[in-house]
C-alpha cells in the first residue's frame, strides 16, 4: 500500500508531474497538428474526407490502442520512466517522417508509427501520477497532467497553421517532431520511478504477487463500472475527437477562414475552454468524490448532457464571433470527464496494476473513440456531400451529437457501480 504521508511529502512529485505534462503536450501537438494541416495536405496529396479521416483516426488509433496494453504491462514490470522516454523519441521521429510523405500510404504508415510510439506514453504516466500523489489529490493531479490535451492541441493548431502558412505543411511536421526527440533525454534525467514499497506477507506468510496482464483484465472484466466508464468515455470520444479533427476544416469551408485565422480561432478555443474544463473536472471530482464516489462518473454525465445542445448551437451559427462564444462552454464541458474518470480507473485495481488497467481502458476508449469518430464524421461528410455540398461537414457533426447523450446515460449508471467496485488504495 502507498504511504499517504510519504506521497504528500515527496518533493520530487511536482517535477515529475511537470515533465509528464510537457511530454503529454508533445503527444497532442504531434497528434492534433494533422487537423490544422488537413486542408493543405488534402490539396497536395489529393485526398478525400474519408481518406483524411483514416489518417486522423484509424491509422493512428489502430496500433496506439492495441500496443498500449503490452507496453503498459512492460512498464508495470520494468521502468515506467524508461518506457515513456523511448516512446516519446519514437513517436516524435515518426511525426517528422510525416513531412516526407508523397502519397496516402506514405503518411498512413508514418501515422501508424506515431501511434505505436504514443502507445507507451499515456498509461505509464497515469500510473506514475498514481504512485506520487495520494488518493484524495489524484483527480486534480491527473487533471493537471490532462492539461496536455488542450495545451498540446492548441499549440499544435497554432504552430502548425503558422508554419504551414509561412513555409509549408511538411516543415510543420519536421519542426514539432524533432523538438520531441530533443526533449526525451531531459525527461529521463529528471523523472525517476517511484521506489516500490515493501509488500507485507498475507495471512499464509506468502508475498503477494503483482497481477499479470491476464489477471488484471480478469479483475476489471468483473467490474460493471469499468465497462460503463470505458464505453461512456468511448462514446464521448467519438464525438470529441471527431469535432477536434474536423472543426478546422469546417471553419475554412463554412466560415471562409484562411489557415492562420483558423489556427487562431481554434487554438484559442482549445486553450481557454479546454484548460478551464480539465481543471474544473479534477477539482470538483476530488471535492465531491470524497463525499460520494459516484460523482467521479456523475460529473462527466452532467457535462455531456449539457454539452450536446451547446455544441449544436455553435455548429449551426453563421457569424464567427458568436460561434466562438457558443463553442467555448461546450469545449470546456467536453474535457470535464478526464480527471474524474482517469482517477476512478486507477481505483479499480491495486497500485501495481495501474498502468495495465489504464491501458485496457484506453484500448476501448481510443479504438472506438479515436479510431471510429474521426473516420465516421469524414465518411458521413462524403455521404452527405451530394445533398449539402460544402455544408456536408456541418451536418455530419450535427448528426453525431447524439453520442454525447449515450455517453451521459452510461456515466450516470457508472456512478452507483463505482461505490461497489472501488479499491481504497
Amino acid at each position: 500500500m502507498t504511504d499517504v504521508a510519504t506521497a504528500r511529502a515527496d518533493p520530487h512529485r511536482n517535477t515529475v508531474l511537470f515533465m509528464l505534462l510537457v511530454v503529454y503536450i508533445f503527444n497532442f501537438v504531434d497528434r492534433q497538428i494533422l487537423s490544422i494541416l488537413a486542408t493543405p495536405i488534402q490539396a497536395d496529396l489529393e485526398l478525400s474526407d474519408g481518406e483524411m479521416g483514416l489518417l486522423g483516426g484509424l491509422a493512428f488509433a489502430l496500433l496506439y490502442s492495441t500496443m498500449a496494453v503490452p507496453l503498459a504491462a512492460l512498464a508495470d514490470r520494468t521502468s515506467r520512466s524508461w518506457v515513456i522516454t523511448v516512446s516519446l523519441a519514437a513517436w516524435s521521429g515518426f511525426t517528422a517522417l510525416c513531412g516526407l510523405a508523397q502519397n496516402f500510404w506514405h503518411i498512413f504508415l508514418a501515422r501508424l508509427g506515431v501511434g505505436i510510439g504514443e502507445a507507451g506514453g499515456v498509461a505509464p504516466s497515469y500510473a506514475l501520477i498514481g504512485d506520487y500523489f495520494p488518493s484524495e489529490r489524484r483527480a486534480t493531479a491527473l487533471s493537471v497532467y490532462s492539461l496536455g490535451i488542450p495545451i498540446g492541441s492548441g499549440l499544435g493548431v497554432l504552430m502548425g497553421g503558422y508554419i504551414a502558412a509561412t513555409v509549408d505543411w511538411r516543415t510543420a511536421f519536421f519542426v514539432v517532431g524533432l523538438a520531441g526527440v530533443l526533449i526525451a533525454p531531459l525527461f529521463k534525467f529528471l523523472v525517476r520511478d517511484k521506489t516500490k514499497n515493501v509488500e507485507v506477507p498475507d495471512a499464509a506468510g506468502e508475498m503477494p504477487q503483482q497481477p499479470t496482464l491476464r489477471e488484471t483484465a480478469g479483475i476489471l472484466a468483473k467490474k460493471p463500472s469499468f465497462w460503463l466508464l470505458s464505453f461512456g468515455a468511448a462514446s464521448s470520444s467519438m464525438l470529441g475527437y471527431g469535432i477536434a479533427f474536423w472543426l478546422p476544416s469546417l471553419l475554412i469551408r463554412s466560415f471562409g477562414f484562411d489557415l492562420v485565422q483558423t489556427s487562431q480561432f481554434y487554438g484559442a478555443l482549445l486553450l481557454i475552454g479546454g484548460v478551464a474544463g480539465v481543471l474544473a473536472g479534477g477539482m470538483l471530482a476530488d471535492r465531491l468524490g470524497g463525499r460520494d464516489r459516484a460523482y467521479y462518473a456523475w460529473l462527466p454525465a452532467i457535462a455531456f448532457i449539457l454539452g450536446a445542445p451547446l455544441f449544436g448551437a455553435g455548429i449551426l451559427s453563421s457569424e464567427a464571433q458568436l460561434a466562438f462564444f457558443l463553442f467555448l462552454l461546450p469545449q470546456a464541458l467536453s474535457y470535464v470527464w478526464l480527471g474524474p474518470v482517469l482517477s476512478a480507473i486507477q481505483h479499480l485495481v491495486v497500485p501495481s496494476a495501474r498502468s495495465t488497467a489504464s491501458a485496457l481502458f484506453l484500448l476501448i476508449n481510443n479504438l472506438i473513440g479515436l479510431g471510429g469518430g474521426i473516420y465516421a464524421l469524414g465518411a458521413l461528410s462524403d455521404f452527405l456531400a451530394p445533398t449539402y455540398g460544402d455544408e456536408a461537414l456541418r451536418f455530419s457533426m450535427l448528426y453525431a451529437l447524439g453520442l454525447y447523450g449515450v455517453a451521459g446515460v452510461l456515466m450516470a449508471f457508472a456512478g452507483p457501480a463505482l461505490r461497489r467496485d472501488w479499491v481504497a488504495e
